[in-house]
């Protein structure tokens, strides 16, 4: 006879179970990612969000329902990001509104609580779109609420029955959605709660899973949806300009016609608009030409945290270019530990202001120390800091002020994620996306200016900073009308693929003369671990015969992945 009930420990292990399942499938996942309006990588998005509660969750000792659904509630909404993040956090709230109730959970009582899950998510969107997670999440509430209609007891029953139902659903997405049809994959939200639903039965069950993360099992991927319709992704539409994310926290009551009046003034000014009010904070996302005019008429409300704005039509074009750039291993990264923190070798002094940056490379970390950097988190595009890296390097910074550099898009709301925790010092994120950018925010940082003067000024200068990466194909595609084989080098700018071929030097010099179309009055070139010096002089020199009236920097970087890095400025 199977379980008839699933009790507060229990159930902490199931969700610490699926939080885990869905981490290890998140790469994965963000394959299935080919929407044409990108809003982040779904698995990314969504790993992150559950990771947030899931941390939570871990730290309670001796769990019982309230404080397990609370955990759960407040850690997945403050780490929510992108559409996918916030409606996964809607369906934990309403689902853990429903079980806080009880010391143990029952099928009718889990059949109750999906249905709730379900009600939640689609309440917080404004236009609810059929063939998303939405609709798998429906899908298996609806099954779950048919379970316990004809009287089913046992939990392992139950719990198998809607699982195949969820993913039967998922299956069914691209005739839903012509976007998945046409690219050939389902849709990545569902497949990201799909795996979070199969995670905790697995734990359900007793199973010892597999945390490694390794590349998921050949038999268990969908081939078609490794070869995404990327031209039509390049060429798709974007209305409203601007991903706009912010949270507000609340200094009066936000009622149901307060969450109305400000979605419906949103739906005014863009669309993707999803408001989820808790009881002091309310995440907002919205796709917008004015985020100005969102976050003027949130101040009604409260004062404003965690503001994330990104351009869509430069984040497509990113995409993009980032398809190509994920599962790319390289042996030099073999003696790499993820996310390995490289401490100060000596107590440090108390003093005002103080630095952290993420880079990789033995060259390329002796240049930010060099500029005086305290903290160096290892780290990039393969291989992303945590949350709590950042906040173990903040601790051991004895400095009022901080200046967090993440130099990569897909760290910056860890950091933000670490600024938002700490409480004892100041911590000042700036948003610099590439190594170059973040070189550049450190040179111009005056230490007789004011932290909000420097904080400017570094923001617009990194902002000024052009960037191009050489690296290469791992499979063959067809990006920006450029056909590429595996094995081809490939030139990377700041929003696509520039160059394309199968001589190195070739494709970097072809890449710098396209970042030179702009006016820029110098190029700094940095040479990976896989360069020799003589190559990279000899890139330099036909460098600077090219564009003679430029000054052309080598500097060795010792990155790994990246043959040259090259910026302009």
């Amino acid at each position: 006879m199977g379980f008839n009930v699933i009790d507060a420990k229990l159930l902490a292990k199931m969700f610490l179970a699926g939080a885990k399942n869905l981490e290890h499938k998140k790469e994965w996942i963000n394959e299935l990612n080919v929407f044409p309006v990108p809003d982040g990588d779904t698995g990314t998005n969504m790993s992150m969000t559950i990771m947030s509660a899931a941390k939570e969750v871990a730290a309670i000792a001796e769990p019982d329902m309230a404080s397990l659904a609370k955990a759960i509630s407040s850690g997945s909404l403050r780490g929510a990001r992108g559409n996918s993040g916030v409606i996964l956090s809607q369906l934990f709230r309403g689902f853990t509104k429903v079980i806080s109730e009880y010391d143990e959970i029952n099928v009718a009582i889990l059949a109750s609580a999906c249905e709730k899950a379900v009600e939640t998510a689609y309440k917080a969107v404004m236009k609810p779109k059929e063939g998303t997670i939405l609709t798998v999440a429906k899908g298996a509430a609806k099954r779950a609420n048919d379970l316990a209609v004809a009287g089913e007891k046992d939990l392992e029953v139950f719990i198998s029955e809607v699982i195949k139902e969820a993913e039967y659903v998922l299956s069914q997405t691209p005739e839903m959605l012509p976007v998945l049809k046409q690219a050939g994959v389902v849709d990545s939200g569902g497949q990201g709660l799909v795996e979070v639903l199969k995670g905790a039965f697995d734990a359900f069950l007793g199973k010892e899973l597999d945390l490694s993360f390794e590349a998921v099992p050949q038999a268990s991927v969908n081939k078609s949806a490794l070869a995404p319709n990327i031209e039509a992704q390049a060429q798709a539409e974007i209305k409203f300009c601007y991903c706009t994310q912010f949270l507000i926290m609340l200094n009066k009551p936000f009622n149901i016609k307060h969450e109305i009046d400000f979605k419906e003034y949103l739906e005014s000014i863009g669309d993707s608009i999803v408001v989820v009010a808790d009881d002091e904070i309310v995440k907002v996302h919205v796709h917008t030409n004015d985020p100005g005019l969102a976050m003027q008429r949130a101040l009604l409300y409260g004062s404003l945290t965690t503001i994330i704005i990104e351009n869509m039509r430069l984040e497509r074009d990113e995409k993009v270019s980032d398809m190509m750039e994920k599962q790319m291993q390289d042996s030099s990264t073999a003696d790499v530990t993820k996310s390995a923190i490289s401490e100060p070798e000596v107590p440090m002094e108390h003093k005002d202001t103080g630095f952290i940056t993420v880079s990789i490379g033995e060259g390329m970390n002796e240049i930010f120390r060099s500029l005086g950097v305290d903290y160096i988190i290892e780290g990039g595009q393969t291989m992303n800091p945590s949350t709590e890296d950042m906040l173990n390097a903040i601790e051991k910074i004895n400095a009022d002020n901080i200046f967090i550099f993440p130099n990569n898009k897909n760290i910056i709301l860890a950091a933000n994620q670490a600024k938002d925790l700490t409480t004892d010092k100041n911590i000042i994120v700036i948003p610099t996306k590439t190594v170059p950018q973040g070189i550049t925010a450190i040179i111009n940082y005056v230490p007789d200016a004011s932290v909000e003067e420097n904080e400017a000024v570094m923001i617009e200068e990194a902002g000024k900073v052009a960037t191009g990466q050489v690296t290469y194909a791992v499979r063959d595609t067809m990006i920006d009308d450029k056909e590429i084989h595996q094995g081809d080098y490939m030139g990377i700018g700041d929003s696509g693929i520039l160059s394309v071929g199968t001589d190195m030097q070739e494709v970097a010099f072809e890449m710098i003369s396209e970042i030179m179309k702009n006016d820029y009055e110098l190029i700094s070139i940095y040479y990976g671990a896989d360069i020799t010096e003589d190559q990279a002089n000899e890139l330099v020199a036909r460098v600077e015969e090219a564009f003679d009236s430029c000054d052309v920097e080598l500097q060795f970087g010792g990155q790994p992945i990246y043959s040259y890095i090259m910026s302009a400025e």
